[in-house]
């Protein structure tokens, strides 16, 4: 996957309401992703959590499913 950095609404429209797993994350309000790149897409919240907690602890891992629909998911 190409390392491209995008902002939160960029990452939620392309990847829709799925588990990703972002690099680089750069915050707004210490708790709000602000851009990120994204790393993995089409894992499930297990694998992501597993690689978190192994070879990639840097790893930030969420649900991209629209603040207006529901909470942002995170692993960690």
């Amino acid at each position: 996957m190409k390392e491209e950095r995008l902002t939160w609404k960029e990452i939620q429209e392309k990847y829709p309401d799925q588990w990703i797993g972002l690099v680089g994350v750069e915050w707004k309000n210490d708790s709000n992703v602000a851009s990120a790149i994204v790393k993995y897409i089409g894992k499930t919240s297990g694998e992501l959590l597993r690689l978190q907690m192994g070879a990639e602890p840097e790893l930030f891992s969420c649900f991209t499913t629209p603040e207006s629909r529901g909470q942002l998911g995170v692993i960690g």
